[in-house]
């Protein structure tokens, strides 16, 4: 049985990876996009529902948007244990580089309620952060 860490009782493993999209960004309009591909993994002994999102998105100027919403790309997938759900999404930032963080809602079998934290990564545009 995998080992349950103290902050993720509940077993739910988010990996993130990060793309810049030159040919939809524009640099001389401070329009910078990128995509992002989250794995969400439930490495617990229950199945787990992703109900909705909360993301905060933080440019390098320091302005903070909050993103909230129903289930992820139009679904609110259950993921069965030793089961992963992928999807990719994206973002518009007026900096090159930003991070990303929040957490999903999820339901647990029994109709209880927990956060899933979704570890904070940085958006950047290529050789910009060394």
């Amino acid at each position: 049985m995998p080992r349950m860490e103290k902050n993720n009782p509940h077993g739910i493993d988010i990996q993130t990876q990060v793309s810049y999209l030159p040919d939809q960004s524009n640099e001389a309009d401070n329009r910078f996009v990128f995509s992002y591909t989250i794995t969400i993994t439930n490495l617990g002994v229950a199945p787990a529902k992703l109900i909705s999102r909360h993301w905060i998105i933080t440019d390098a100027n320091n302005n903070t948007q909050e993103v909230r919403g129903q289930g992820v790309v139009g679904e609110q997938p259950l993921i069965n244990p030793s089961q992963s759900f992928e999807y990719t999404s994206g973002t518009v930032l007026a900096t090159q580089v930003g991070t990303m963080r929040g957490s999903y809602q999820m339901q647990a079998d029994d109709g209880s309620q927990f956060d899933a934290e979704i570890p904070q990564f940085v958006l950047s545009v290529p050789r910009v952060l060394h």
